[in-house]
Parts: structure tokens; sequence; C-alpha cells
């Protein structure tokens, strides 16, 4: 295929480069110019911006931060696309705004998936995401091959707007377990447990999960390198909670989640990861769980 891609970020370079090493054609396009250097230099092309882009690919990805961005770029993109081409956001984004997104896409012949992503960055260099795809079952026929370039694990979860209904479901219930998480660790530490040795039981008992083994285990190791920031996951809770509503549901667990988010985001932690909220809980408990791994 001949694809057309736009944001290439921390998760959009790798997702790219991927597309391009198995065999694709790829336009790239972001508003940072160094972030599509390393593309260019094996093999894309880059667009003097968005409109360009879409001109002669068959695709074009949107991987970006927020639905604003998604919103703004579309409308920029719109006109000068063509009936047949297929437009693929990947970004986390409102159901909503995607099904909207969708109806004006049909108006001029282009088919639309939504296929936001899991899997964090390690996850798009090594290709091996999770894709959740929302959208016609036929359409997601077609670009399948395309996200197996990047996904190992693709799920088509329904209509446009499912895609971004399951990453949002999953997103809430991970920051939900995080935010628990950190608050055990720091717990066990105060009460005179090493939490290295908490880490394991926890890591082979009812408790465990993939934050506790995977991001418990960085805190300790006091490794906290900026791959989701605070912003992000405040943005994306956000989002679920905005569904939550939409549905007349009252989400209250993930609701503790979000004010707690809200907090470490006010505090200032907002560009820094979500590892990093395990400070805030050290400094109120004058515990110092960071660093004292000692596997």
């Amino acid at each position: 295929m001949d694809v057309g891609f736009i944001g290439t970020g921390n998760m959009g370079a790798p997702m790219a480069a991927n597309i391009l090493a198995s065999g694709h054609q790829l336009t790239v396009y972001d508003e940072n110019l160094g972030a599509t250097a390393e593309l260019e230099k094996t093999g894309a092309k880059r667009a003097e911006n968005p409109t360009s882009l879409t001109i002669g690919v068959d695709v074009i990805i949107l991987s970006l931060p927020g639905p604003s961005e998604v919103a703004s770029v579309f409308a920029e993109i719109l006109p000068s696309m063509v009936s047949g081409q297929i437009l693929i956001d990947m970004s986390t984004n409102s159901p909503e705004l995607v099904k909207g997104i969708a109806e004006e896409a049909k108006r001029v012949g282009v088919g639309f998936l939504d296929a936001p992503v899991s899997g964090g960055v390690r996850g798009a260099q090594k290709g091996i995401l999770t894709i959740m795809v929302g959208g016609d079952k036929s359409l997601f026929d077609k670009a399948e091959v395309l996200l197996s370039s990047m996904g190992e694990n693709i799920f088509h979860a329904g209509d446009v707007g499912s895609g971004n209904v399951a990453k949002l479901i999953n997103n809430s219930l991970a920051f939900s377990i995080m935010m628990a998480n950190a608050e055990a660790i720091v717990l066990g530490s105060k009460a005179g447990v090493n939490p290295t040795v908490l880490w394991d039981i926890v890591r082979v008992s009812s408790g465990s999960s993939l934050t506790w083994q995977g991001g418990i285990k960085n805190i300790l190791q006091d490794r906290l390198p900026t791959a989701f920031t605070v912003d992000l996951a405040c943005k994306d809770i956000d989002l679920a909670t905005e569904l939550a509503a939409e549905l007349d549901m009252d989400l209250e667990m993930v609701s503790v989640s979000q004010k707690m988010l809200k907090r470490f985001q006010a505090s200032g932690l907002g560009q820094e990861d979500i590892l990093a909220t395990i400070k805030p809980l050290e400094d109120a408990n004058q515990v110092v769980v960071r660093g004292v791994w000692d596997k």
C-alpha cells in the first residue's frame, strides 16, 4: 500500500517505521521537522503539509495526542481526500468524535476506521501493539495486513467508535490499578515489609497485574522514563468518564483515580510519566520506595 502517516511522535515514529519495514510506500508529516528525520533516512518521503500528504496515497493514518488535534487535522485534509481512500485514526479519541468523522468521510467516499493502540513505546518499537478497531468489517479486512505491520493482537471491536470504547475501558482500568498499586507498595513499605519481597509476593498472588509486574518493578528500580505522561492519562480518563456520563453511568472507582491523577497533574507532574505519581505518595508518607530494588 501507499501510506500517508501524520504524527510521528513517541508512538507514531516506531509505528511508521514498521510500516516502512514491511515494504509499504510511506509519506510522513509531523509539525516537528525533527520527528520525521530518521524515517526519511530509511526511505520515507516527507510531505510539506497534511494536505499534500493525502495526494496519491491509499491509506492515511493519524497518530495524534487527542481529540482536538484529530479534529483539526481532519478538517484540514478532508477537502483533498478522494473516494476510495481509507482514513485510520490510531489516536486515543472520543467515540462520539470519531463517529462524526466517519460520517463526514463517508460523504466523499472515504472509508474510516478508529484503531487506537495499547502497548506503549516498547510495543510500538517491536511491532507487538494491541490494536482495537472500530468500523465496517470489510474495511477492517482490507486494512488488517497493514495493521499487522504494527501490532500482533488485532481486534475488530465492532462499529465505528468501538475501538475507542475498548481503549478507554482498558486505560481507565490500567490507571485505576496503577493508583492502587502505588498506594499498596508505599503502605507495605511503611508497615515494614521489604518492598522487593512484597513485589515478589504479589507478583505470584491474586493481587498481581501487568501494572504491578512492570510498573511497580520500574518504580523500585527507579526507572521512570517519560513514556506515558500524567497529562495523557488525565486526557484518557476524562474521555472515559465523559463516555460514562453520556450513557448515564456513574464510575465510582474510576472517578477516584481520576481525582488522584488530576491532583498529581496540578502539583506539577503533568509532563512526567504516570509512574512518577509515586513521588507525592512517598513524600506524604515519609517513605521512599524508588531505588530500593535489591534482587
